[in-house]
C-alpha cells in the first residue's frame, strides 16, 4: 500500500488568502458579468510597484492578449491558471511565478477553473536592467528565457515572506523584497531550460483538477494512488504528468506547500512551533525541524527570530 502524502491540515493563512478570490467569484457571479481583474497597490516607488491581483475569469470566458508594461514577477498564491508567454503554455499553481519581460505578449487562461491571485510585482524597463547587470547577467541575453518559476526550493522563502506581507501586521519592506525577488528570479532564470509544457490539454484539466483538489481539502491525507485514480491515470502516467506540468512531484507539491504555510505562520502568529508543526501536517516535530531546515536553511525558531527583528527594526 502506498503511503499517504503529507496530510493536509486546516489551514487558516491559507484559507485567508483564498478568500478575496472566492468572495470576488461571489461578487461576479451575483451581478452576472464577464471575469475580470481586480487590483490593488501594495506599496511602490521609484521603478518598482506590488500589486495585489485577483482574477474572476473562468471557462466560460474568453482569454485576450495582453502586454507586459514592464519587467514582471507575479507569485500565484491562489488558483490557478495557463499562461501562454514566451517559452510556450504553462501551468500556473500556488507556489509558481510568472516571469515576464517589458512589451512582451501574454495571454492567461482559466479553461479548467475560475479564478486566481497573484502578488505581483513589477519593474520599469531601466530598473531591471540595472538588476540585471547586478545580478551578473551577461549583456546581450538580458530579459526572462522562461515563462515560469515553479515552486522552489530556493524561492521558498521569498514566498513565505511575501504571504507573510499579505496576510500579517504591517512591517514588511515591499522594497527589498521586490529586489531580492528580482535578483533571486533573474539567477534562477539563467540556470533553467527553455520552452513550455507541451502537453495535451485533457493533462491540464487533470493535473489542474487536482491542483485545486489539494489547495481546496484542507484535512485530508492524499496518497500517490487516490489522487492518480481521481485523474483517471495509473499511478505512473499521473506522477509523470503532474511533475511535468507543476515541476514538482505530487509529494514534493504537497510538502512545500505545507512548509511555506509552517513559515507565514511562524512569523506572524505566537503558537509554539510544535502546534504549528502538527496543524501543517506534520505528525512528527523531528521530522518537520529537519524538513524546515533543508527547505530553509534555519531552524524554526531562528527563523521566526530572523523575521521578528526585520519587523521590529522599524524596516519600511
Amino acid at each position: 500500500m502506498l503511503e499517504p502524502l503529507y496530510p493536509i491540515a486546516k489551514v487558516e493563512y491559507l484559507a485567508k488568502i483564498a478568500v478575496e478570490l472566492e468572495r470576488a467569484l461571489e461578487r461576479r457571479a451575483v451581478s452576472g458579468e464577464g471575469g475580470g481583474l481586480e487590483m490593488r497597490t501594495i506599496a511602490g516607488g521609484d521603478g518598482w510597484k506590488v500589486q495585489d491581483v485577483v482574477c474572476t475569469s473562468g471557462p466560460h470566458d474568453r482569454p485576450f492578449e495582453e502586454r507586459h508594461g514592464g519587467a514582471t514577477i507575479a507569485i500565484v498564491v491562489a488558483g490557478s491558471f495557463q499562461y501562454r508567454g514566451l517559452a510556450g503554455r504553462e501551468l500556473m499553481t500556488p507556489g509558481s511565478m510568472v516571469l515576464g519581460n517589458a512589451s512582451q505578449a501574454f495571454e492567461c487562461g482559466h479553461e479548467h477553473g475560475s479564478g486566481d491571485r497573484c502578488i505581483a510585482f513589477w519593474y520599469a524597463p531601466d530598473y531591471f536592467e540595472r538588476v540585471e547587470a547586478d545580478a551578473g547577467r551577461v549583456t546581450g541575453k538580458r530579459g526572462f528565457r522562461t515563462s515560469r518559476l515553479p515552486p522552489l526550493r530556493e524561492t521558498s522563502s521569498v514566498i513565505a515572506r511575501a504571504y507573510a506581507g499579505l496576510t500579517g501586521p504591517d512591517g514588511l519592506s515591499w522594497e527589498e523584497l521586490s529586489l531580492r525577488l528580482a535578483v533571486l528570479a533573474t539567477y534562477l532564470d539563467g540556470g533553467l531550460p527553455r520552452g513550455g509544457a507541451s502537453a495535451p490539454p485533457s493533462s491540464f484539466s487533470r493535473v489542474t483538477r487536482i491542483v485545486r483538489k489539494i489547495e481546496g481539502q484542507h484535512d485530508a491525507p492524499l496518497t500517490l494512488g487516490g489522487l492518480a485514480e481521481e485523474a483517471g491515470l495509473s499511478p505512473y502516467h499521473f506522477l509523470r504528468t503532474f511533475e511535468r506540468l507543476t515541476g514538482l512531484t505530487p509529494h514534493q507539491y504537497i510538502l512545500r506547500a505545507r512548509l511555506r504555510e509552517a513559515a507565514t505562520r511562524l512569523e506572524i502568529e505566537r503558537a509554539r512551533v510544535i502546534d504549528i508543526a502538527l496543524d501543517c501536517g506534520f505528525g512528527d516535530v523531528s521530522n518537520f525541524n529537519r524538513a524546515f531546515r533543508t527547505e530553509f536553511g534555519v531552524s524554526p525558531r531562528s527563523y521566526r527570530r530572523s523575521g521578528r527583528t526585520a519587523r521590529d527594526s522599524g524596516d519600511r
